[in-house]
C-alpha cells in the first residue's frame, strides 16, 4: 500500500506532508513548530495546511453563472450555507516526485454540474536554507474555459505563547467587511483607523479576525511578508508574490474545542465568492495554466 506521507528535510527545518488534500501537516524549525498540525490519520481539522482549488474561502449557496451556464457544488459549511475551499481538500492526491528534500503532489479535478473544465493541479513544497518554499500549479486540461481561484490554507505559529500575545504584522491597507451570519463578502474597508490596522507591528489580544485583506505593500521584487512574533522573540513569517492580490487571516476563533491555536494566513488570488462577484477571477482557457508561490520561514 502507497504511503499516504512523506517527510522532507533542509538544514534545521523538517516538514511532513500528507496526500490527505495535498496538505502541509508538519513544518518545523530547530524542532520548533511552525505551523499548527494534525495527526497522521482522520478528518483534517479546520483545513490546516490543505490546498484549496479551484477556489478559495466561501462560495455562497455552492452555485455560480459561468459563461451562461449555471454550476452547483455540494455545501460542505451548512451552517453558512456555503461551498467552501473548492474541490480538492478532500480528495487523494497522488505522489508525482520524491526527494530528500522535497516533494511534488496531484490531483485531477473533473468537470461536472459543480465545474465546467477539467483541471490538473500539482503542488510542490521544496525545504531549503530560506525556509519552506511551494509552488501550486494548474493546467486547464478539459475542453471549456473555467473560473480559476486558490489558497493555501496554514495556521501560524509564532512560539510557545499565546495567539493573543503575538504581535502581527499584515501590509494591507483594506480588508472586506462580511456579513456576521454568513461571513460573506459586503464591501471594502480601509484599515485607517480600524482595529484591523496592523501595518506597523503590534499585538493581537483578543481581537477576532476572519477577513480577506487587499492593497497590500510588496518590496521591489513584489513581495509581500505577514510576520508573528511571540513574546519570548520567536516568530514565523509568510512570504508571497504578486500572483496572490489578497490574503485571508483568521484568529481560529472555536466556539467548542481548541481554541486559537494559530494565525491562519492565506495567501488568495481572488477574494471569497469571487465565482460570483468576478472579482480578480482567473480565467483558464483549455490549455492553459496558473501558478503561484509561497514561503514559510522562522525567524528569531
Amino acid at each position: 500500500m502507497p504511503s499516504t506521507e512523506h517527510s522532507i528535510a533542509s538544514g534545521p527545518y523538517t516538514a511532513l506532508v500528507t496526500t490527505r488534500g495535498g496538505a502541509l501537516r508538519e513544518l518545523r524549525h530547530h524542532g520548533r513548530d511552525l505551523v499548527v498540525g494534525f495527526g497522521p490519520e482522520g478528518r483534517i481539522p479546520d483545513y490546516r495546511g490543505v490546498m484549496c482549488v479551484p477556489w478559495p474561502n466561501r462560495l455562497a449557496d455552492g452555485s455560480y453563472t459561468y459563461a451562461g451556464k449555471d454550476f452547483e457544488a455540494a455545501i460542505n459549511e451548512p451552517e453558512r450555507g456555503s461551498a467552501l475551499h473548492g474541490l480538492a481538500t478532500g480528495m487523494d492526491w497522488e505522489l508525482r516526485q520524491a526527494a530528500a528534500d522535497s516533494v511534488v503532489l496531484a490531483c485531477r479535478v473533473g468537470a461536472g454540474r459543480h465545474y465546467p473544465s477539467d483541471l490538473e493541479v500539482s503542488v510542490t513544497y521544496s525545504l531549503g536554507p530560506g525556509g519552506l518554499r511551494s509552488t501550486v500549479s494548474t493546467v486547464n486540461v478539459g475542453q471549456a474555459g473555467a473560473p480559476y481561484g486558490v489558497c493555501p490554507h496554514p495556521y501560524l505559529v509564532a512560539g510557545q505563547g499565546k495567539l493573543d500575545d503575538w504581535t502581527l504584522e499584515l501590509p494591507a491597507r483594506d480588508f472586506l467587511e462580511v456579513t456576521p451570519d454568513r461571513l460573506l463578502p459586503t464591501g471594502m474597508k480601509s484599515v485607517e483607523g480600524h482595529a484591523f490596522d496592523f501595518r506597523s507591528p503590534r499585538q493581537l489580544g483578543s481581537l477576532k479576525i476572519d477577513h480577506a485583506f487587499t492593497g497590500i505593500s510588496r518590496d521591489e521584487q513584489g513581495l509581500a511578508r505577514v510576520r508573528v512574533q511571540d513574546p519570548a522573540g520567536t516568530g514565523v513569517e509568510l512570504e508571497w508574490g504578486a500572483e496572490w492580490p489578497w490574503v485571508q487571516i483568521h484568529t481560529a476563533d472555536k466556539p467548542v474545542g481548541p481554541d486559537r491555536l494559530g494565525l491562519a494566513v492565506e495567501p488568495m488570488t481572488c477574494p471569497p465568492d469571487a465565482f460570483n462577484s468576478g472579482t480578480d477571477l482567473v480565467h483558464l482557457k483549455p490549455g492553459e495554466s496558473h501558478a503561484a508561490s509561497w514561503t514559510i520561514r522562522a525567524f528569531v
